[in-house]
């Protein structure tokens, strides 16, 4: 590997430590719950499962091929099928964040898509935020239904377990995951009093 690649490579690697470790002062996530990773030219960077994020090292990282194949010291994220699930599917994506945020996990236990409540649901691609149905954690099935719900959206949340978001970039994909759960939050605050007023179609477009 050349001198630029190399360096190229470790900042990368230092960029989803960072992440990683924002998923905290973010609020996004408690203790060793959820993964991070990025692509890479030969398939991705992911977060080693349950590590403390904040002792975590660029070192720690798994590189992962789209076929599943690991390099690295530590075993990787139990979620990695759906990571590259989604890498193979959506060929934009540069960056995925998965957490288990408060109010997107509530709605996901209810298995609830985020409909258009808001205009800002959009940012997530689409008129709604879809759910994707459970299926256990790790699992190829998991993978698939992920992929599904992601279809024409950058976010989603899975049933009974977290919410999903992809970006072109780390800190995108990260940005988004605030947002959306930000919108689950209000979304729950609204149901506590009524059915809230959906937009229409031609007002979300």
């Amino acid at each position: 590997m050349s001198p630029a690649k190399r360096a190229a490579a470790g900042a990368l690697a230092a960029r989803v430590v960072a992440t990683a470790r924002a998923l905290h002062t973010s609020g996004l996530n408690r203790g060793t719950s959820g993964n991070v990773s990025a692509r890479t030219p030969t398939g991705f960077l992911v977060t080693p499962s349950g590590f403390p994020y904040g002792a975590m090292t660029p070192r720690d990282l798994v590189a992962m091929t789209l076929d599943g194949k690991p390099r690295g010291r530590h075993a990787p994220s139990t979620e990695w099928p759906f990571h590259a699930a989604v890498y193979r599917a959506r060929p934009e994506a540069g960056a995925i964040v998965h957490v288990h945020s408060e109010a997107a996990m509530a709605l996901a236990c209810l298995r609830r898509d985020v409909p258009a409540f808001h205009y800002m649901v959009a940012v997530a691609g689409g008129r709604t935020i879809r759910c994707a149905p459970y299926a256990t954690f790790g699992t190829d099935a998991l993978a698939a239904h992920a992929v599904a719900a992601l279809e024409g959206r950058r976010a989603c949340l899975l049933a009974n377990h977290g919410q999903l978001t992809l970006g072109s970039t780390l800190d995108a994909a990260l940005q988004l995951a605030v947002e959306v759960e930000s919108l689950c939050a209000t979304y729950l605050r609204a149901l506590t009093v009524g059915a809230p007023v959906l937009l229409s179609d031609a007002e979300m477009d």
